[in-house]
């Protein structure tokens, strides 16, 4: 790739901003990722020249030609990250440039060219800044920030475009799950695995959510909140649920977590979590756990909780599993002790309420 060249983000003036009353509507009760915001950053790269024509404009649909490379061969990745408001008013982001290096390790196997952590950067603030009156007022509040990149050569033949576009978004949200259920339901995929050892399991990329929808809508038809996935080789070994990672706690306070291995996607929220329940003291291990054994830890009481977690949901518990073997609640199907402390912590440092001793929030 050509060296980056000196980053500038020109800003195009909004011709028509959605007026401040429609606004506030909009974001009184947003849901999660229906209500988009006023602006979105782009650059774009080509072959030879790199990144160039940085942007900060109004959010609008996007130009493709019928054989845009990503619409053929699936060149396409993102990120999701969060920015919070603090009690003094201003906003942060979380541990933002965990999101950058994820998004180049996702282009590196998608085929994609990296982008320069301080361009991610430098594009995320730059877009909540342009649309921070956005950030609704809802108990779990803030603008959701998916940042993504796609291939828009156009061409048909199998290699690597030579074009592409990056280009951030913002979407106020409330709370991932809907309000009241104290834990969610799980279903285990028997028919379907998300990932293989060699495949594109450990990458943000679309088409692993693609390949999810089918059990995922299987798992709602059922009465669950969302799809657990076994490992595609034995198909015994828990992996994750369509887009979050999971954590087993057992009754001597240590905890389980599936190692990464490549067909699993590395959490920014599980590492964070794998730091804090480590403070707590707690023994904390990164190894296989599998379904016969949740099961049977489940029935005996050894197992106390299980909580699923993700930048989306945050940290959530899992009070039920189903199979075509049965089911069987976890504890006692609600919010455990661990799973609520290990959430307020979290929650907390996020949003400026409980001390930052890593060095995590970055305010804009």
């Amino acid at each position: 790739m050509a060296d980056a060249p000196a980053f500038d983000i020109e800003k195009i003036p909004h011709p028509a901003p959605v007026p401040g009353a429609t606004r506030d509507q909009a974001i009184a009760d947003p849901g999660f990722g229906t209500v988009f915001t006023d602006h979105m950053v782009s650059i774009d790269y080509d072959e030879g020249k790199g990144w160039h024509s940085a942007t900060l404009g109004p959010r609008q649909p996007i130009a493709l030609d019928p054989a845009a490379s990503v619409l053929h061969y699936a060149q396409e990745i993102f990120e999701g990250m969060k920015a919070y408001r603090l009690e003094d008013g201003s906003m942060a982001l979380f541990r933002p440039e965990q999101n950058a290096r994820r998004f180049n390790r996702s282009a590196a196997r998608l085929a994609m060219p990296s982008l320069p952590e301080e361009m991610f950067l430098a594009s995320v603030k730059a877009a909540v800044e342009a649309d921070r009156d956005w950030f609704p007022a809802v108990n779990g509040g803030a603008l959701y920030i998916r940042p993504f990149m796609f291939a828009n050569e156009h061409f048909l033949g199998v290699r690597p475009a030579k074009k592409y576009k990056f280009l951030v978004i913002l979407s106020p949200v409330g709370n991932y799950f809907k309000s009241g259920v104290p834990a969610v339901s799980i279903w285990v995929s028997s028919d379907y695995t998300r990932a293989a050892p060699g495949g594109t399991g450990d990458a943000k990329c679309g088409g692993n959510y693609a390949a999810s929808l089918v059990p995922q809508a299987e798992a709602i038809a059922k009465g669950h909140d969302q799809v657990v996935f076994l490992d595609a080789v034995e198909r015994k070994w828990i992996e994750e649920l369509g887009g979050m990672n999971l954590f087993f706690v057992f009754d001597d306070g240590s905890i389980i977590t599936p190692p990464l291995g490549g067909t699993i996607l590395p959490g920014i929220t599980r590492d964070s979590l794998l730091t804090l329940a480590r403070e707590e003291g707690l023994t904390v291990r990164e190894e296989k756990y599998s379904i016969d054994q949740w099961r049977d830890d489940a029935g005996s009481g050894r197992l106390v909780e299980t909580m699923a977690c993700g930048t989306a949901a945050v940290v959530t518990p899992v009070g039920r599993v189903a199979s075509r073997d049965g089911e069987f609640t976890i504890g006692s199907g609600g919010p455990g002790q661990l799973t609520t402390k290990l959430r307020e912590k979290l929650v907390g440092i996020q949003r400026g309420t409980v001390e930052d001793t890593h060095g995590w929030v970055t305010r804009i």
